[in-house]
């Protein structure tokens, strides 16, 4: 083998490890998004879970003839319906989650977010 034959071997052989590097680079970013993920489901399903049990079983043990209802006006249930609305969002919100229009429902990776607390203020 001359010299010249050799040299072009080893320049086809260093194109083709730049080739798997940079395929070994995008496979990285891929199962790094695909972790990613993965968190977040879990915590999100861990979040599920526990407001599973915190509401729906209660609720279960609950009979209807255990529970009273108690006749109230419409302004009540409507202002019950409005403080609802706005627990759920705070509830969201502590446990992890935008509220803002700008990242609703995609996980707080850092801290508050202004948005999402200027939000919960009006």
């Amino acid at each position: 083998m001359d010299k010249k034959a050799l040299f072009e071997h080893v320049s086809h052989l260093e194109n083709q490890i730049g080739e798997l590097y940079k395929e070994l680079g995008t496979l990285k970013q891929h199962i790094t998004q695909l972790l990613e993920e993965n968190h977040e489901l879990l915590v999100e399903n861990g979040h599920l879970r526990t407001r599973l049990e915190e509401e729906i079983i209660p609720q279960q043990m609950d009979s209807p003839a255990e529970v009273k209802g108690n006749p109230s006006p419409e302004k009540d249930a409507q202002a019950l319906r409005v403080g609802e609305g706005y627990d759920n969002l705070a509830r969201l919100y502590q446990e992890g989650f935008h509220i803002c229009n700008l990242h609703y429902g995609s996980i707080r990776k850092e801290g508050d977010c202004l948005f999402c607390l200027s939000f919960l203020n009006k």
